[in-house]
């Protein structure tokens, strides 16, 4: 019987939550381009690119939708799209660009 009590933590990302709400974090600045938009964090400062204007109707659709799957939905994201738009949506997430919303 081993008395080691040091604790392994697991340091791998946790999938992103598409049941989740998500928001924008407020720090960022969305500016809407041809290609897509530039998401600019004042915070970090750090810029971000949204390669397709899909994926910013659904980063506009996440603080007024009930979850991230639902703001998918609601911007024309088809079943097989989704894993690409859980990606770039734990992309922005582990960015700091979007925030899971706390108003459950």
């Amino acid at each position: 019987m081993s008395t080691d009590t040091r604790h392994t933590h697991d340091t791998r990302p946790r999938p992103f939550d598409l049941d989740a709400g998500w928001q924008l974090h407020p720090q960022v600045s969305v500016r809407p381009e041809r290609f897509g938009a530039l998401l600019y964090h004042f915070g970090t400062r750090q810029l971000s690119f949204l390669k397709s204007p899909k994926l910013l109707a659904v980063v506009d659709r996440l603080a007024t939708s009930p979850s991230a799957h639902g703001a998918c939905v609601a911007a024309g994201v088809v079943p097989a799209e989704l894993p690409s738009y859980r990606s770039a949506l734990a992309t922005l997430a582990a960015s700091q660009m979007i925030r899971e919303r706390t108003d459950r």
